[in-house]
Formats: C-alpha cells, structure tokens, sequence
C-alpha cells in the first residue's frame, strides 16, 4: 500500500557532496514528518535530520552546517543534501515518514514507514 522509495547513495571521497532522495508513493492520505536516519556497522540507528510538514528542521549535532533536509510536499519526497562529507558518515542511510494512507476499506490509518535503505561510503 506505501512504499519509500531512497536513491542517492554512492561511494565519495572525504570533502565530497552526495544528494540521497526520498519519494513516498501507495495510497497516501498526508505525509507529516519525514527524516533521515543512518546506521554505521555495530553501531545504533541514529536521526540525522528530519522536517515537518510545514517545514521546521532538527539535525544531529555531528551533522549540523554541512547537511540539509528539505522536500516537496507535492511529490511526496524529501531529500538530504550532504556536503563536506567525512569517513564517519558511512553507514545506511534510511528514509522514514509519518504517514496517513487509505486502508481497503477506506479509511484512513497512521503508521511509520520506512524506506530499506541506502548505503553511503566516504573513502579515499
């Protein structure tokens, strides 16, 4: 019924950009909050970045002036520019969305979505 669709990830080098995408498709109702999350090998899911509706952000502190979350409400779609990337940065990252969507019967139900991730790895 909903599907997070991620693409972006790649391999960059240290001081690299990369932009990852997000779109949400199914039978959606509304989109609310949409953020990033990542997981680096053996360590917790972490929240990189997030953004509601109306467009507030939040960002992990490791993160902050080199990354920006922003979407399109109108596609359904939020994007995460990185830039100034550095080695600790590689891990999944993960698309997540607060969503209302359209159950068989009609109505409307809330739920967390997620995407299955994409992997981002900063070498040289």
């Amino acid at each position: 019924q909903v599907q997070l669709a991620e693409s972006g990830g790649g391999l960059v080098q240290p001081g690299g950009s990369l932009n990852l995408s997000c779109a949400v498709s199914g039978s959606i109702f509304r989109v609310d909050t949409m953020a990033w999350h990542r997981q680096a090998p053996g360590k917790q899911r972490e929240l990189v970045a997030q953004i509601t509706r109306g467009g507030r952000t939040n960002y992990a502190d490791s993160v902050k002036g080199r990354f920006t979350v922003s979407r399109d409400n109108a596609k359904n779609t939020v994007y995460l520019q990185m830039n100034s990337l550095k080695p600790e940065d590689t891990a999944v990252y993960y698309c997540y969305a607060d969503l209302g969507y359209y159950s068989t019967n009609g109505a409307v139900s809330w739920r967390d979505a997620w995407g299955q991730g994409t992997q981002v790895t900063v070498s040289s």
